[in-house]
């Protein structure tokens, strides 16, 4: 969905959303032509990210904590991918 819709949805501004996307805290899909296409993980964690704001969280600790969240789905996929590798030999 475009950018329209998400600011309607999350009540966000767009000069918000694109600050987001430029500190790394979300990773909207583009078209071709280079079009933002956001998807329903992007609104869930453009809220996540708004909360957090109010809070008085600061982006760049948000960004660590996803970089955090990025590495240990990582690392469970590792280990699954092993453990499933392993268990049909």
């Amino acid at each position: 969905m475009g950018i329209g819709i998400v600011t309607e949805i999350t009540g966000l501004s767009n000069r918000k959303i694109r600050y987001y996307e430029i500190r790394k805290l979300i990773f909207p899909e583009r078209t071709p032509s280079g079009t933002r296409k956001y998807s329903f993980s992007d609104i869930e964690r453009l809220m996540e990210i708004a909360e957090k704001i109010e809070d008085g969280v600061q982006t760049h600790e948000i960004r660590k904590e996803l970089v955090q969240k990025e590495k240990h789905k990582m690392i469970i996929g590792q280990i699954n991918s092993h453990f499933h590798k392993d268990r049909y030999k």
